[in-house]
């Protein structure tokens, strides 16, 4: 017999037993974004379960919860009688108390597949002796409080749901301490069968369950009859949102926070780029939080695992701005780019691939495709041949798509083929939001729809940055003594590259050539004439050098065309290095985790800014005069006459060769924040650069965000706000008055510069 009862749970287990907890993904306002699970199940203590909550589980699962000691012989002795004497075996109910079946939930029955009914039944009656004894052994070592909240916490309510305060969230978008009586007593309703009693795939049946526990509720004197009948006469209201890997706020943000805690020690062999090499090198020896789950083993040396340890991850995402963040980028996409470039698109001969696409260029682009689909790789490892397979891609199949309508999906019969033109047609968009002062990481969206589009374009896509880097070579000039009222012969500039010339193609209007301007003016309308001037005046190295300083660590070719933004950076670098200059020239690494815990509030790690003294203040305020120019007068300007009339702000629009990328950064006093919007190819974009322009594509997503903040007076960022002037500054800022005013103060050298 000892046997036989030998792997009964130890008080050791009880104490911990092996369910697979969520990790949470925490904002810094206390609301949880989103899970790493294999089921989603987070706990709650007893004090964070609401009174109707328990109040209905006791009426409807055990009456006598709180007078028995594990096992109710009073319910047994009934079930015995109904079931077995008078043959009533549906109006029997059932004997397990809460303790049992908290046992059977944490501990499940044996299973046996025999199919002589006498082993059956040995083995239920032995299952059965073990669910008791545990039962007794959860009850000797736990309060009543403690085992109710642990029975709470580890059922499941169907969609993915494990546990009462992911089943609250899921079906009610609340905590289970807002349940109110009708949503509490149709959670609790749900718990044995929560497939047939689920409000959204049997809401009829659902109603008539609640009701009945409110009944048990009026019954066992938990409500008075008035309540009992106006709670019933309640219609179920849900909020509902099945918390799968798609869902919650920040998809994208959870996923890159994933990449960044599972990193591995970064080797040559694995990449392509030293300077990709080198800058995961120094992330891996400098932030904690790069392989965390490598450098930070468990106390036994085993590793954390995000999907089961329930762990708590405290960022600095703040959720409202994430949701406005997410809502922006939806708004301008869905309701008005999409549309505009669909009708783009039917005056192409290759749609979506623009007409001067070669052919050759179309098939490579649409075979590699076809390669990295599921479609193409299940096909492999069944054996098709590449021509069967390619076969497959052209005939129509029923098939769901991605759609900005309000169901967010369209139904249709395509083929393959077609189904990726359509997916390479729909543009793409990025933006993360940071707090200049701190580096703090404020919001983090990674593409249109996390569920149809996984690739990560804020830090895992590099694009071309276009006219965005030219403000980092203005601040070589502002450190090396030029200043925004700086004058300079508007005329196109020659390199000698090599044997040959390059002459960068002016973007000015021809009555602008050969007039006297400050930089100022060619920052403001983005002038390609004065960007390489100022290259033709410190070189290409010197501009790498300072990028380096503003934090941009991805590959950068020094040659004379980098004063144009051909390099491909990602937003997430760009976003960084463009808060050293609200920041006071502080470059600040951009962070997300505030500190980590483990599943019993023990703080595992802690993290701290990254600050690095980049340029002086004087410099970074300097580009933030310029940069204010562009956003009252420049390229930017439609953020004045649309969303944000009012303020300071400064900022930068960029665009790519043929329009394929727009950008826009900007930031106030207490906020910046970057977009980039694209399409999945470069070969597919808008023909005309006012469509395709980054203060068409990018500038409406960062001035419908920022409108949404300002409007949130919780977030205490306010066009009141003023950026910081250097103690002691002095240089010539208007560049409106006589040359003689303007020219005694166009060469200061920098006196906070070393």
């Amino acid at each position: 017999m000892v046997g036989i009862f030998s792997d009964i749970p130890s008080f050791e287990e009880l104490e911990d037993p092996k369910n697979n907890l969520a990790t949470e993904i925490i904002s810094e306002d206390g609301e949880i974004l989103s899970t790493f699970h294999i089921e989603n199940r987070s706990y709650v203590t007893y004090d964070e379960l609401s009174p109707s909550l328990v109040q209905a589980a006791v009426a409807t699962e055990d009456i006598r919860f709180y007078s028995h000691s594990g096992i109710d012989f009073r319910s047994l002795a009934r079930v015995a009688v109904k079931s077995l004497l008078m043959g009533q075996r549906r109006s029997g109910g059932g004997g397990s108390t809460l303790s049992q079946q908290l046992a059977k939930t944490l501990f499940p029955r044996d299973t046996v597949k025999s199919r002589m009914p006498g082993v059956k039944s040995a083995v239920l009656v032995v299952s059965k002796f073990k669910e008791w004894i545990t039962a007794v052994k959860l009850e000797r070592n736990y309060t009543k409080n403690e085992i109710l909240s642990m029975y709470m916490n580890s059922v499941f309510f169907g969609s993915n749901a494990y546990g009462i305060k992911a089943a609250a969230n899921t079906f009610f978008g609340k905590h289970p301490s807002q349940l109110s009586i009708e949503e509490s007593a149709l959670l609790v309703g749900m718990v044995n069968k929560p497939t047939r009693f689920s409000p959204v795939i049997n809401p009829e049946q659902s109603l008539q369950r609640r009701n009945h526990v409110i009944n048990q509720m009026r019954k066992y004197g938990f409500l008075d009859r008035n309540t009992c009948d106006s709670v019933k006469a309640l219609p179920i209201t849900l909020a509902f949102s099945q918390q799968d890997h798609n869902a919650g706020l920040g998809p994208y943000f959870r996923d890159m926070l994933r990449r960044v805690m599972s990193a591995s020690k970064p080797e040559r062999s694995r990449y392509n780029k030293y300077d990709d090499f080198r800058a995961d090198s120094l992330l891996w020896k400098n932030d904690p939080l790069y392989g965390w789950l490598e450098k930070n083993p468990k106390p036994d040396g085993s590793r954390y695992n995000l999907d089961k340890e329930g762990l708590k991850i405290y960022t600095t995402i703040n959720s409202k701005m994430q949701m406005y963040a997410e809502e922006a980028l939806a708004e301008h996409l869905g309701k008005e780019l999409q549309r505009v470039f669909y009708t783009d698109l039917k005056y192409k001969t290759n749609s979506p691939f623009s007409n001067d696409i070669p052919k050759s260029t179309i098939e490579t682009i649409m075979r590699q495709a076809r390669r990295w689909s599921d479609r193409y790789i299940n096909l492999k490892k069944a054996n098709y041949s590449d021509l069967q397979i390619l076969e497959t891609f052209k005939k129509p199949v029923p098939m769901r798509l991605f759609s900005w309508n309000e169901k967010g999906y369209i139904d249709t019969v395509i083929s393959p083929d077609d189904s990726l033109k359509y997916y390479k047609s729909i543009l793409r968009g990025a933006m993360m939001a940071m707090e200049p002062h701190t580096g703090y990481v404020k919001a983090y969206v990674g593409g249109p729809n996390y569920r149809y589009f996984k690739y990560d374009n804020a830090r895992q896509g590099k694009r071309q940055v276009g006219s965005t880097i030219k403000p980092f070579l203005y601040t070589l000039a502002m450190q090396e003594g030029y200043t925004p009222c700086y004058k300079v012969v508007n005329v196109p500039q020659t390199f000698i590259v090599g044997d040959t010339t390059w002459t960068p193609e002016s973007t000015d209007k021809p009555e602008w050539i050969g007039k006297t301007v400050t930089l100022k003016w060619g920052l403001t309308k983005s002038s390609n004439n004065i960007s390489a001037y100022l290259m033709k005046q410190f070189g290409p190295n010197a501009m790498v050098d300072m990028c380096r300083k503003l934090g941009i660590t991805s590959f950068l070719d020094p040659v004379v065309s980098l004063c144009l933004g051909p390099a491909d950076l990602t937003l997430f670098e760009m976003v960084s290095a463009y808060n050293t200059f609200p920041s006071s020239g502080v470059n600040i690494e951009p962070m997300f985790v505030l500190r980590i815990e483990d599943k019993s509030g023990n703080v595992l790690s802690t993290f701290t800014p990254r600050k690095r003294e980049a340029i002086s203040a004087y410099t970074a305020y300097l580009m933030v005069n310029l940069m204010q120019g562009v956003v009252n007068e420049g390229t930017a300007y439609r953020i004045r006459s649309k969303y944000i009339p009012e303020g300071q702000l400064a900022g930068k629009t960029g665009t790519t060769n043929d329009q394929s990328d727009g950008w826009f950064i900007g930031y106030v006093p207490n906020l910046t924040a970057g977009v980039w919007v694209g399409a999945e190819d470069r070969q597919v974009h808008f023909e005309s650069l006012a469509l395709g322009g980054g203060s068409n594509m990018a500038l409406p997503v960062w001035g419908l965000f920022l409108q949404k903040v300002l409007k949130d007076k919780t977030l205490k960022i306010s066009v009141n706000d003023t950026f910081a002037i250097p103690s002691g500054f002095s240089a010539q800022l208007d560049c409106t008055g006589s040359d003689e005013e303007i020219s005694s103060s166009t060469t200061v050298k920098d006196p906070f510069f070393n």
